[in-house]
């Protein structure tokens, strides 16, 4: 049986991958931050875990509760948006705090905590990323701090590629999506993109660890 893990799965497209791999027969293991959703994700078949990804102690217990299982597939799908202010605004100390936390340290912590354990299963480690963390087309500032978080995590993770060579590590474009923070107006629905990153994980080549993906194929621009 192929093992996922799941970092952020209280709603949203990190429930969605619970829900498709469980249909998919994977064990899933899953994370939320509060004991209601955590109760909630037992009760729908995955083995579900209290986790705060911006509190390095309570990361820190993921290889233990996981009890050395091997790693088919792990999606960091932990982050916050934060802010819709542009470069004509200095953001607050604690909102960059915030957002640079859940979005990069949280991912820096997780990845020599759970990649031996993908290494060993030659599996896939993936972090949700966005178009707004490409330099190369940005044209706005709006949501700067947000854009610099998932610039960092794509740097972070392209680097951390290099140190394990036996498993595949990629950050990911989810589109714009129906979700919390996507809103309502997004025009892809939570189903068809995590159906179209599941594409692409799948797809994905050892010579392609490090890359940047976008949900409906694409290789994105740095």
């Amino acid at each position: 049986m192929r093992t996922a893990l799941i970092i952020g799965a209280s709603r949203g497209i990190g429930r969605e991958f619970v829900r498709q791999l469980l249909a998919d027969s994977y064990k899933v293991f899953a994370t939320a931050r509060d004991d209601a959703t955590v109760e909630a994700l037992k009760q729908e078949g995955a083995h579900a875990m209290k986790i705060d990804v911006t509190v390095a102690e309570s990361l820190a217990s993921l290889p233990w509760q996981l009890d050395g299982e091997r790693l088919d597939l792990v999606v960091y799908v932990a982050g916050v948006f934060g802010s819709y202010a542009g470069a004509t605004e200095a953001p607050a100390v604690a909102e960059f705090d915030r957002v640079m936390h859940a979005n990069v340290l949280g991912a820096m912590h997780a990845i020599p905590l759970l990649a031996p354990a993908v290494e060993e299963a030659k599996g896939t480690f993936v972090f949700l990323t966005s178009v707004m963390g490409s330099i190369g087309v940005t044209t706005a500032s709006m949501g700067w701090v947000y854009r610099a978080s998932k610039a960092a995590l794509n740097m972070a993770v392209k680097a951390a590629s290099m140190d394990y060579p036996h498993a595949k590590l990629m950050v990911i474009h989810p589109g714009w999506v129906k979700t919390e923070m996507g809103g309502p107006s997004a025009p892809t629905s939570v189903q068809d993109s995590v159906a179209g990153m599941r594409k692409v994980i799948s797809g994905l080549k050892q010579s392609e660890s490090g890359s940047f993906h976008s949900f409906d194929g694409q290789t994105m621009v740095w």
